[in-house]
């Protein structure tokens, strides 16, 4: 049997050396074409989360509940009663708080009708110490001629001392009385003030029991049930406004050199994945890494230390109107692409301005009916 022997062909093997080098070659320069154009301005990390505002809702009286008009996942709309106590012992109070106040515009008239009672007095004293001293000044010559007895005379100038001591005790009086009353009038009183005030906490408190929605949004950790006895500060339940999120992105430390304040974002949420993009800003990073703010701060004193990655959050806004056309939830998972080709913005964060970031004026009261209660109140306890 005869055996031949093939002989590679070497300038095919250079050639398929060559085009595989040729390959590489390209994949490395299209690598650093899409880094220098695309990556390098670009920072990703899909360790963002959805962040949005919780707001609790507690009492600010004391009281058992006895209706609860919400729960968990509906919408409630701001100034909605969601809960309601007892009005019992309120009712109670607020009634007592105007007798106490009728009482005291009571009193003040008569503090104020005193005064002329205290000058009818004085008046009455001085003319007492008229008469002894006119009693004594007759009494006086005929002692001289033992027409009176020296007692008599004994008698009558202690008569006077009498009434001078009488007369001077009446204008103590009438000016103790003038100071209780002088330079205010009845219903400007301190002690009816005073009463107006807690006339006024009463109210309030009457009103408060019931408790109404501090922001639009949805129902969640709902906690207070019928019957309970509630304390003031005592979290009920908590509304989430949807509209109102943002997102949270945690990335490295190494990440953050190139982010800025306004550098735009797009974020992919878990929950609809590729089909829906949406656009936001970045709008503030962190203080500290979330180990720094963790309830339990790592030691890296001791003895067992091992280097860890910490990561800082960056806080991005996003766009209300693609918000609302694709809603999201607090704590769903993101990614996050920040364009961080414009760095002329500020890295540590923008000051805060003097309008309030999130208010509601929803617990605002009415004092002005509270104050025209007060009003008519001390009104009908001042007429004839």
């Amino acid at each position: 049997m005869s055996t031949e022997t093939t002989t590679p062909n070497p300038n095919k093997r250079r050639a398929v050396l060559a085009g595989i080098t040729a390959a590489f070659v390209a994949a490395g320069a299209a690598y650093g074409a899409y880094y220098l154009l695309v990556a390098s301005k670009r920072m990703e990390t899909d360790n963002a989360y959805v962040g949005g505002n919780l707001v609790n809702v507690s009492s600010q009286v004391a009281g058992s509940v006895v209706e609860i008009r919400a729960d968990e996942t509906q919408l409630v709309q701001a100034g909605a009663e969601i809960v309601r106590l007892d009005p019992s012992d309120a009712e109670v109070a607020l009634a007592q708080a105007e007798a106490r106040l009728g009482t005291a515009v009571r009193q003040q008239r008569e503090r104020y009708t005193g005064v002329g009672q205290y000058e009818a007095v004085v008046a009455q004293r001085r003319v007492a110490l008229a008469t002894a001293q006119e009693d004594l000044a007759r009494r006086a010559p005929l002692a001289a001629g033992n027409v009176v007895s020296g007692e008599d005379v004994a008698h009558a100038r202690r008569a006077v001392d009498d009434a001078r001591a009488a007369l001077a005790v009446a204008e103590k009086q009438l000016a103790a009385a003038r100071v209780a009353v002088a330079g205010v009038a009845p219903a400007e009183h301190p002690n009816v003030l005073a009463a107006k005030a807690d006339y006024l906490a009463a109210w309030l408190a009457a009103r408060r029991n019931a408790i109404v929605a501090p922001v639009s949004g949805y129902v969640a950790k709902r906690s207070v049930q019928v019957g309970s006895r509630i304390a003031p500060g005592t979290a009920l339940l908590a509304i989430v406004p949807l509209d109102q999120l943002w997102i949270d992105a945690n990335f490295k430390e190494s990440e953050l050199r190139d982010i800025r304040v306004g550098q735009p974002a797009t974020i992919e949420a878990d929950i609809y994945g590729g089909k829906v993009t949406y656009h936001g800003k970045v709008v503030g990073l962190a203080a500290g890494t979330g180990s720094a703010f963790s309830l339990l701060p790592a030691q890296n004193a001791s003895g067992n230390w091992i280097k860890v990655v910490q990561r800082v959050p960056v806080r991005i806004a996003l766009d209300p109107k693609e918000l609302a056309a694709h809603p999201l939830r607090v704590g769903l998972s993101a990614t996050v692409d920040v364009d961080i080709s414009q760095r002329g913005g500020s890295a540590l964060g923008i000051a805060a301005t003097p309008a309030p970031a999130y208010a509601t004026r929803v617990l605002d009261q009415p004092l002005q009916q509270a104050q025209a209660a007060t009003d008519a109140i001390v009104a009908r306890n001042m007429a004839n």
